[in-house]
């Protein structure tokens, strides 16, 4: 079992969490316009890289979003950083 570090609630066991997809990655511009290849393309393949990767969670029990960076080979992960606009 792995160990998660919600920003805003602290360390919590990882069926707490749900993955809301790579970090950086870009929505197709372009709204209608956009190809079915294209959105296919955006919504299902993914870089899959070994090694350290950033990624978007969402903590379920509070709702938040955050940042996580952790190697998907030794399994390390960081403390979440949360996306909140400061002040919010």
């Amino acid at each position: 079992m792995q160990i998660f570090t919600c920003p805003f609630c602290g360390a919590r066991d990882e069926t707490e969490f749900r993955f809301m997809g790579e970090a950086g990655k870009q929505r197709p511009e372009g709204g209608r316009a956009v190809g079915e290849a294209e959105w296919a393309a955006y919504l299902y393949l993914q870089r899959n890289e070994k090694g350290p990767v950033r990624e978007i969670w969402m903590h379920q029990p509070c709702g938040e979003l955050f940042l996580l960076a952790r190697d998907n080979v030794t399994h390390a992960a960081e403390p979440g950083v949360g996306l909140r606009p400061e002040g919010a």
